[in-house]
């Protein structure tokens, strides 16, 4: 039985991903990649010298990337819909205080709150076109000034509603055409996958001369 919705276009709902991890604790080999390890270093690395205040994960599933992003930041945020990952991520990631675990469906159950880094790995493709639209609006409006939103998506073969590339290039479109103030993505492509790395420029007084 197809795990995708009955309408190809539709967002996938909690109860999909609930059932992927009902049957797998790792569904996506996060733990024992090497692919994933790769990928995550890569992430990581467009971060630069970054150390959030503020920080915000989306789709965060058994916590593999939120336990890295901990170590860098202040207080980490991390979302995602299906409760038996996010048990495991916490788990993972016990005795991080400064790290918090929320269940929600995006875009509908963005959180309060503004942040200097949000990571939408590996999520943007698994929601419609209107969902996607939303969620990149919704980021917009929680970015600080110098926020760097981090997009991961992988460009293979997907029965999801929009493949990895038709979902980054519909958010970065989104973010340019309602004037955020973020700069124009920087894209990375690697074997399987996309970065793209958008920075929301600070007010004139703040950046300094030059």
């Amino acid at each position: 039985m197809s795990e995708s919705p009955p309408d190809p276009r539709a967002s996938w709902g909690a109860e999909v991903f609930e059932q992927i991890y009902a049957r797998s604790p790792d569904p996506w080999g996060f733990e024992t990649s090497v692919y994933e390890r790769g990928k995550y270093a890569e992430t990581l690395g467009q971060l630069g010298s970054l150390r959030p205040v503020s920080a915000l994960e989306l789709g965060c599933s058994i916590g593999v990337m939120s336990q890295a992003l901990a170590a860098r930041c202040t207080r980490l945020l991390c979302l995602d819909a299906a409760p038996t990952a996010l048990e495991r991520a916490r788990l993972r990631c016990a005795g991080l205080d400064h790290v918090t675990f929320r269940r929600g469906l995006l875009p509908a159950d963005w959180p309060e709150g503004r942040f200097d880094l949000i990571m939408i790995s590996e999520l943007l493709y698994f929601l419609s076109p209107a969902d996607v639209d939303e969620l990149a609006r919704r980021a917009c409006e929680a970015a600080l000034p110098g926020c760097l939103i981090v997009l991961v998506n992988w460009t293979g073969a997907t029965d999801t509603p929009l493949d990895g590339d038709a979902a980054a290039d519909l958010f970065c479109s989104v973010v340019q055409a309602i004037g955020s103030g973020f700069r124009q993505p920087a894209v990375v492509r690697r074997e399987g996958y996309r970065l793209d790395r958008l920075e929301r420029r600070l007010p004139a007084a703040a950046a300094g001369p030059g």
